[in-house]
């Protein structure tokens, strides 16, 4: 019995336990406070911004191109015969005024030509008195047998005079002809300029058309530079945009000698074609004087060409990163509210997109990224500019 009642004492002892477990755990779990669903916060985006200025702006429309002489011609003999004297500026690069004897041919065959052709002129002049004579004794004589009729034109020896005549003129025009070809044995510069090739020396005979030397005139320079069709709507160009009488002004620059240079230039025309392959227009820059100075603006150099358009009332240079594909802007609000802004965009320069309308000044124009942007989203404003935010 004794062991009968210690069992049933121990497991009344770990029922009342259990039971006392659970009661304690209904209560427990009865207590407890509902649990409510809550959203997160969601964060709001950050953007940056810089502040918009609008002030006149200056367009300039810059391009590059290289140093071209106005004119180059080649310097052709006329005449044949042995070179005997050649200037010391007739070398690649010497440089010589107009007017200036560059290369003489040996003139004494055609010293003789000269010669021989006045005395033919005077034998014909000689000719032609005689003939003169002849006719008004003629003429005498039949007035005299024959008075009040005109004698017929054998008896007055009207052809014989006429013929005199006309050979006298002939050996005029090859005295002329003579003194021309002799004339030709000097080669003089047609126009200050420099040597750009040289292939006759003294002691070389040359023959009529043959090449001696490549002379360029220095009186003025041109750059040709390929120009898109809408960036000539921002400057002057005579006889292609309207109303223009003279050409904008220019800047051009070059590195010559180890130095940065500039000259004053103006654009004076367009090329007759557009590129067939580019489609782009080749204005013409044109630099008075450009040896003038030293170091000179010499042909071939490689040079930018910076040309002063017109001035932009009003506009907003922003960075690129502020121009949306869409061709619009991000505006933020005073209260951090995003605007899709479509704007005008007059061109791009080194310094940014020029806004030609649709920015005001104090306006806040985003130049971050946004993921998931919409119009009217609220943001969080970084001045990129040295401005607080918001």
């Amino acid at each position: 019995m004794t062991k009968t009642k210690n069992r049933i004492l121990h497991f009344s002892i770990a029922a009342i336990l259990i039971l006392s477990g659970v009661v304690g755990l209904k209560t427990l779990i009865a207590s407890k406070p509902d649990l409510q669903k809550k959203r997160p916060p969601v964060p709001t985006p950050l953007a940056r911004v810089i502040t918009v200025k609008t002030a006149p702006h200056p367009v300039t429309i810059t391009g590059q191109g290289t140093v071209r002489p106005i004119r180059e011609i080649r310097l052709v003999s006329q005449v044949s015969g042995k070179i005997v004297h050649v200037s010391s500026a007739l070398v690649n690069g010497g440089a010589f005024n107009k007017g200036d004897l560059l290369l003489r041919i040996d003139p004494a065959d055609y010293q003789i030509a000269v010669t021989l052709a006045r005395a033919r002129v005077k034998d014909s002049e000689s000719k032609h008195r005689l003939a003169i004579e002849e006719s008004a004794v003629a003429r005498q004589e039949w007035m005299q047998l024959r008075a009040g009729s005109d004698p017929p034109p054998l008896v007055a020896k009207e052809p014989q005079l006429a013929a005199a005549q006309a050979k006298l003129d002939a050996d005029h025009a090859e005295l002329k002809k003579a003194q021309l070809q002799l004339a030709r044995t000097h080669l003089t510069a047609p126009f200050d300029g420099r040597v750009s090739d040289k292939s006759a020396d003294i002691g070389q005979y040359v023959t009529p058309g043959q090449m001696l030397a490549v002379l360029y005139d220095t009186a003025a320079a041109e750059i040709v530079v390929p120009m898109e069709d809408r960036k000539l709507f921002w400057f002057q160009v005579p006889g292609f945009t309207p109303q223009a009488t003279d050409g904008s002004e220019a800047e051009v620059q070059a590195q010559v000698a180890g130095r940065e240079l500039s000259w004053p230039g103006q654009v004076v025309r367009v090329q007759g074609k557009l590129d067939e392959h580019t489609r782009m227009i080749n204005v013409v820059v044109r630099v008075e004087q450009p040896y003038a100075v030293k170091p000179p603006l010499a042909a071939g150099l490689f040079a930018t060409v910076k040309i002063k358009g017109r001035v932009i009332e009003n506009a907003a240079v922003i960075p690129r990163s502020a121009l949306r594909p869409d061709g619009t802007v991000w505006v933020v609000d005073a209260n951090g509210r995003l605007e899709f802004r479509r704007v005008v965009v007059a061109l791009f320069s080194t310094r940014g997109v020029v806004i030609e309308s649709g920015l005001a000044s104090g306006e806040k124009v985003v130049i971050s990224s946004i993921k998931a942007v919409t119009s009217g989203m609220k943001v969080r404003r970084v001045s990129a500019d040295g401005g607080g935010g918001s």
